[in-house]
């Protein structure tokens, strides 16, 4: 259908066209080229070019050519038909009533237009709406007859989709049978979204990657690509979810009797969501679904967006519907979308690039990571030019080339990943990403071992290493050289003021006085703050020093085994394995560091420094409620900061472990909680709390 060439020649069109802020009358036939062009990659094969909401600006232009130039409206163009999904490869059925699309809406001026028409079309000053979530996932269709489910389809284009019975019955929370004639209703077509989790989607990529196959840009895809597969045994592995959300209904059966209030249920769409409840679906949450007013729907819209990824699936918006069915009949539809309802779109959380070149940077520990300079994009709120792309296997994982087009995404509030790139669109100039094997900034050989994919600069004189070691050094975490900084490390670093970690106890105050913005009360306060650190316990020395796999947890384990910090140069690697939390890999991290003279001579020179290189550990805590107990923090807490947390169940009696294994009795799960949450669930003696739960147990 669309060749190789001719696709590039499409995309390149689509570059142009989404630069432009109006389209011309003359590129009309071309922007509905690019259109089916990008249907098909999206709806057919799973594989899309662009990001969801570049296809909507492209075709938000296309409707507003046609809309003031009606003439110039073919009947094959994308704004005529609602989609354009069909899969030759099933059988293809007719819809009972055409599944329309959905008006889009970015933003609050947008809701305030849709309330207004609706007030006008309703002549109802205050309306009420059913809100749900705009579910990221395939559309489908569901018949019932006499309470038993007899066909599944796709959405197709709308009018007709592929009949997908079969597979519909591997999806475990879509019932083969529910009680649809209590209400009066001997058939019924319900309309729904088939999901993906986010965990399961993780999984799904992840085998794709061990079978050496690309791995799908989102948990739609990988949905939409399941619904079609030819082996139903293959559909029931996908493990797949539904959520349905409609109810069209055409017979009621007047000879029999039918409770009043089941019959209500039928007059809102609200009520047609809890008899979805009743009869054994998953529809929305009913928390919250009716709202009074367009205000309360913006609240809410707004609210949710900030919460999404507390999620577990992904959706990517808000659906907004007049509640009242025989007010949603009054407003009617036009050929392509309701009336009644409008979709309001969160911000972006993917989109298309160029990866324009890549800068190799030096971290604390000698690591080299790849760092991709991108044509600046906004993506879920912010701008984004600069994205990790990790190491040498993860280039060649995602085919990235200089030059290649990129598909990059940002969910929430974390760091902006590549999905993947886009070599179908390849124009030849493109050129690999050829990794060093030497270090940028000393150009000391480079190494790696059998076991990482992480190649590191072995010198630990390395400047850029020196560095980061001293931004480490005086961090929060760390030393809490407050007023510091990574600014001023680099600042004083560069000026020939600071050179190594002994170096920030002896600076020359008088030279910095001198520099810009340095005036006696900044001065006094970071003195004050070099001064202080020198009375940090011996566990913050320890992980301050940066030592490779050595975090607080570790680092607190560290101190209590000792009396000073030297005697760990006399600790063989299978002492230091016999400490709590402290594997192989650990062992021989400590174990390398201080055989090293060049650290032992800095500990030296800190001891003279007046740093604290002895322990002064305080007496375990005999008794307390969480006596015996270990524990884990995860995700964001929203009363308390983890070490304040971690503080508080250490006081108590309890004992904070490094990670998530069958030692652990309890992990406390805050906002956006990942791999550790995960992992616990499978893990039967984990107890998985709140942080609320957690203050209950220690009685605050």
């Amino acid at each position: 259908m669309f060749t190789t060439a001719l696709t590039k020649e499409l995309q390149a069109t689509t570059t142009l066209l989404l630069q432009q802020q109006q389209v011309s009358i003359n590129e009309i036939d071309a922007l509905r080229q690019v259109l089916r062009l990008h249907e098909y990659r999206y709806y057919v094969l799973n594989d899309p070019l662009i990001a969801d909401a570049e296809y909507d600006q492209l075709y938000k232009h296309l409707t507003t050519l046609e809309a003031a130039n009606p003439a110039l409206v073919s009947p094959d163009s994308p704004t005529q038909r609602v989609g354009n999904s069909l899969n030759e490869a099933f059988n293809t059925v007719q819809h009972l009533v055409p599944m329309l699309s959905l008006n889009n809406s970015y933003n609050a001026d947008d809701l305030y237009d849709f309330d207004r028409k609706a007030r006008e079309l309703t002549g109802i000053d205050l309306i009420e709406y059913c809100v749900e979530p705009k579910f990221d996932g395939a559309s489908i269709s569901l018949i019932y007859e006499n309470d038993v489910f007899t066909r599944g389809a796709t959405r197709g284009n709308g009018v007709e989709g592929e009949d997908i019975t079969t597979n519909i019955k591997q999806i475990k929370s879509i019932p083969l049978s529910a009680p649809f004639s209590a209400y009066g209703l001997q058939q019924v077509e319900i309309r729904g979204e088939i999901i993906m989790t986010k965990a399961v989607f993780q999984q799904y990529n992840e085998a794709l990657a061990e079978q050496g196959l690309p791995p799908l840009a989102n948990p739609r895809n990988a949905a939409s690509g399941s619904l079609r597969q030819k082996d139903p045994k293959q559909v029931a592995k996908r493990n797949l979810d539904a959520f349905l959300y409609h109810i069209s209904f055409y017979t009621e059966n007047e000879h029999v009797a039918v409770d009043p209030e089941k019959l209500a249920l039928l007059q809102k769409h609200a009520g047609t969501l809890e008899l979805l409840w009743q009869c054994g679906f998953r529809s929305p949450q009913k928390e919250k679904l009716v709202l009074t007013g367009i205000d309360e729907v913006i609240q809410h819209v707004q609210d949710f967006e900030a919460m999404r990824d507390t999620l577990p699936y992904e959706i990517d918006g808000m659906v907004i519907k007049v509640n009242d069915f025989a007010l949603q009949d009054k407003m009617g539809m036009t050929t392509h979308h309701p009336r009644w309802a409008i979709a309001f779109k969160f911000k972006a959380r993917q989109a298309t690039t160029k990866l324009r070149a890549v800068e190799f940077q030096v971290g604390r520990t000698g690591a080299i990571t790849p760092v991709a300079k991108l044509d600046p994009v906004g993506i879920g709120g912010v701008t984004v030019s600069s994205i990790s792309i990790h190491n040498e296997d993860y280039i060649k994982e995602k085919d990235l080339n200089i030059g290649d087009t990129v598909l990059i995404e940002r969910a929430g509030d974390v760091i902006p990943q590549i999905v993947k790139s886009l070599p179908d669109i390849r124009n030849g100039s493109e050129t690999p990403i050829i990794f060093p094997r030497n270090c940028p900034v000393c150009n000391s050989e480079l190494a790696k071992e059998d076991t990482e994919a992480v190649w590191r600069c072995i010198n630990i004189e390395c400047p850029a290493q020196v560095a980061e070691r001293i931004i480490h050094f005086v961090s929060k975490d760390a030393m809490d050289i407050k007023n510091f900084g990574e600014a001023n490390v680099r600042k004083f670093f560069e000026l020939g003021l600071l050179s190594d970690i002994p170096g920030i106890y002896t600076l020359n105050f008088d030279a910095i006085g001198q520099l810009e913005g340095f005036g006696k009360k900044s001065i006094d306060n970071i003195q004050a703050a070099i001064a202080a650190s020198k009375q940090q316990p011996l566990y913050r020395l320890i992980y301050a020093l940066g030592i490779r796999y050595v975090g607080e947890t570790t680092a607190k384990t560290l101190a209590n085994a000792v009396e000073n910090i030297f005697e760990f140069t006399q600790k063989t690697e299978e002492e230091l394995q016999q400490m709590e939390d402290v594997g192989v890999k650990v062992a021989q991290s400590i174990y390398r560091f201080f055989q090293n003279a060049q650290n032992i001579d800095m500990l030296h020179q800190l001891q003279a420094l007046g740093l604290q290189l002895h322990n002064t550990k305080r007496e375990a805590v005999a008794s307390g409620a969480l006596q015996g107990q270990t524990f884990l923090f995860t995700g964001t807490l929203a009363k308390l900061k983890r070490s304040d947390a971690e503080a508080m169940a250490e006081a108590n009696g309890g004992k904070i472990v490094s990670g998530v294994s069958s030692k652990l009795n309890y992990l406390v799960v805050g906002e956006d909680a990942g791999s550790k949450l995960e992992k616990a669930k499978k893990i039967n003696t984990v107890k998985i709390i709140s942080e609320d739960e957690f203050l209950a147990l220690i009685g605050v």
